[in-house]
């Protein structure tokens, strides 16, 4: 392989090109390779529960301090509802100064025949106290089947907290569920290995399954939210990165190969044991890593917040519904808790959009079709943005926590090739002294061999 191929994000972005072309020159066949997308995204969501699971408690367990989880809890709620409300009001200021949907003219009741299109929402229950019951599973086995993030958190932080009781009397467990986590780790990176694979098919889908044109679709509100991910994602993770002194920019080149992944696959769930794992390397203790970054994938998603905010204040413009401020200051507050409530997954963010209109009712369900052709090019800009943040957020938690090692992270962040030369290094070390000696033994002295 050409020495400029062998970077993992080089060849995502490659596979990225190679599929639009594929999608454009040939649709059907492009329609047709979205199982390689879906099933990247699939082996990834089989490794995140118990990833989750073995690093939350490994990391509980090692704090030792129950207080200290609790500490780190808050402070890690407090940096994520910055993020997304800033997001949010974000959102609305810049609909408001450009006016995106002004001049559509869209009527509503033309659109109900392609209502059909728009998938129920679905999730969680909305509101505070149906949100916190639907946190509790129903059983163990269940939230680990399903997959859901803030279920197996729960799961994970109570076993931590009791394992931690335990002290002494809880060593055997412990040793087994750090076993299990480097295993994981392991079996994590060899499924990174893929990510071409299902970026190129993913990406074939996209352009095959909706055409060129696609792309082209309300181009000016998909410009306009990608230009505001940007301007945002500086402005507030950038910020909060610098506060805790480290160069941002530095910091996304650092976390590239996710951000591509992520791009690919329109998914932040997709990357997040990669982002753990480097958050890690970058010198953020695993504890506080292991509790912030799974969190944030349902309480940090300012990407998915922004989104909320900017495509809601386009659908009333687009749709000539007049909004008066007490409509605003309630749309602003039920996006305060669906937001809350998307999933970190392609889809999730429009669901969760669809689910305030229902619970607003000013502005028509029917005009969510206007979204459905263009959803999956607004879906990566806020993954990237909920990747970038959740790794932002991390990274300031674990500095106001004073369990960052600023030292270790600014020289990996000022020659990332260098350490990652250097871990690979050792990492060959480490395997070839892992290889048995099965070389014959000698002969004993006096006896023929």
């Amino acid at each position: 392989m050409p020495r400029f191929l062998r970077p993992l994000w080089v060849q995502v972005l490659v596979a990225l090109v190679l599929g639009a072309l594929v999608g454009a020159v040939k649709p059907s066949a492009g329609a047709a390779l979205r199982p390689l997308g879906e099933g990247f995204v699939r082996l990834v969501r089989m490794l995140v529960a118990p990833v989750i699971f073995t690093t939350v408690v490994t990391g509980i367990a090692k704090m030792g301090d129950l207080r200290k989880v609790g500490r780190v809890g808050l402070k890690a709620i407090v940096v994520f509802e910055v993020f997304t409300t800033l997001a949010l009001l974000a959102g609305f200021a810049v609909a408001a100064l450009v006016r995106p949907g002004a001049g559509v003219n869209a009527d509503a009741k033309a659109l109900g025949s392609l209502a059909a299109a728009v998938p129920e929402p679905a999730g969680r229950a909305h509101g505070v106290v149906p949100f916190l019951l639907d946190v509790i599973p129903k059983d163990v086995v269940d939230a680990f089947v399903r997959g859901d993030i803030l279920q197996v958190l729960l799961f994970s932080l109570l076993f931590g907290v009791a394992l931690a009781a335990l002290k002494a009397d809880g060593t055997l467990v412990f040793q087994l569920v750090a076993h299990l986590s480097a295993l994981l780790l392991r079996l994590v990176a060899i499924v990174m290995r893929l990510a071409p694979l299902g970026a190129f098919g993913a990406m074939a889908f996209t352009v095959g399954s909706f055409g060129v044109g696609s792309l082209v679709k309300l181009g000016e509100l998909v410009a306009l939210f990608y230009a505001s991910c940007l301007v945002f994602t500086v402005a507030v993770p950038g910020l909060a990165v610098r506060w805790a002194g480290a160069g941002f920019f530095r910091f996304v080149r650092y976390i590239r190969e996710e951000i591509v992944v992520v791009l690919g696959t329109s998914s932040s769930e997709s990357a997040l044991p990669f982002l753990m794992r480097k958050l890690e390397r970058l010198g953020c203790s695993k504890p506080v890593v292991g509790l912030v970054v799974p969190l944030g994938t349902s309480l940090d998603l300012a990407g998915t917040s922004l989104y909320l905010a900017l495509a809601a204040a386009f659908l009333a413009q687009a749709t000539n519904t007049p909004l008066a401020p007490a409509q605003v200051l309630e749309l602003f507050g039920v996006l305060l808790l669906t937001s809350k409530t998307a999933v970190a997954v392609t889809g999730g963010g429009f669901l969760a959009l669809a689910a305030t209109l229902s619970v607003v009712g000013s502005v028509p369900m029917a005009s969510l079709a206007l979204l459905v052709g263009v959803d999956r090019l607004l879906s990566e800009a806020r993954a990237v943005t909920n990747l970038v943040a959740n790794g932002a957020a991390a990274f300031t938690v674990a500095r106001w926590e004073r369990e960052l090692d600023l030292t270790r992270a600014r020289t990996v962040l000022a020659d990332v090739a260098a350490v990652e030369r250097e871990e690979a290094e050792a990492g060959r070390v480490e395997a070839s002294a892992a290889v048995p000696d099965v070389a014959p033994a000698p002969a004993p002295h006096g006896t023929s061999a």
